[in-house]
């Protein structure tokens, strides 16, 4: 449970338009999308799709690192890294599983099937979209694993684009036409306040400082 008097204190720290910004923020935020990567080699790619998950309002973020382990770049995410949430797996077998025990299906984006094409998707389905490496795209484990496969269409001699760009057409794409339904996409209210709590720990110096003084003149 989220301590509401903490929460209120600690709001006192934010100034009027970090305060009013955080709560627009929240508003859109969504867990009915997520995005997975899978062993991206570039580091920049990886970062660029955190930024687009932050932009259009996917709360979290899947990185499977089975092959590749490397620290998310800051320059390219621009501070998105503090604001969604990433979870980090050793293997794609672990991801799939913990996704599918959240409810989400799996979506395997791919040029190469014309299972869906971006513009037919149901949005209204609790789903993740898993981008594969730069040069090989998804493992056979993925697509195995996958519930359908999504494209975008394209009209040019190039088959396919860089996952970062992909991911931010499909993102834009599905989080605009989800957002014109009447599923229930938002955050929950636990959820909104855990981060909000979040963010304003990523946000005041002294957090835990302030914290521990809240207590003990409690």
């Amino acid at each position: 449970m989220i301590d509401l008097k903490l929460l209120e204190h600690l709001e006192t720290y934010l100034t009027d338009n970090r305060r009013t910004r955080f709560n627009k923020v929240l508003s859109q935020r969504t867990k009915h999308f997520t995005v997975a990567t899978e062993d991206v080699y570039q580091l920049h790619n990886t970062s660029a799709v955190i930024r687009s998950c932050d932009v259009f309002g996917i709360q979290e973020v899947n990185i499977v690192e089975e092959q590749n382990t490397k620290k998310i770049d800051r320059e390219i995410a621009m501070g998105a890294q503090k604001w969604v949430d990433l979870n980090r797996y050793h293997s794609v077998k672990d991801c799939i599983h913990d996704l599918k025990q959240k409810g989400y299906q799996i979506v395997a984006t791919t040029p190469h099937t014309n299972d869906c094409v971006l513009h037919e998707f149901d949005v209204t389905k609790k789903s993740c979209f898993f981008f594969g490496r730069e040069t090989e795209g998804l493992s056979q484990e993925v697509l195995d694993a996958a519930d359908c496969y999504l494209k975008i269409p394209m009209s040019g001699f190039t088959e396919s684009l860089n996952i970062s760009v992909s991911a931010a057409i499909i993102l834009q794409h599905v989080t605009t036409k989800l957002k014109q339904t009447t599923i229930d996409w938002q955050l929950t209210d636990e959820e909104r306040l855990a981060k909000q709590l979040d963010w304003i720990k990523n946000t005041i110096k002294s957090y835990d400082e302030i914290v521990d003084r809240f207590y003990k003149t409690k």
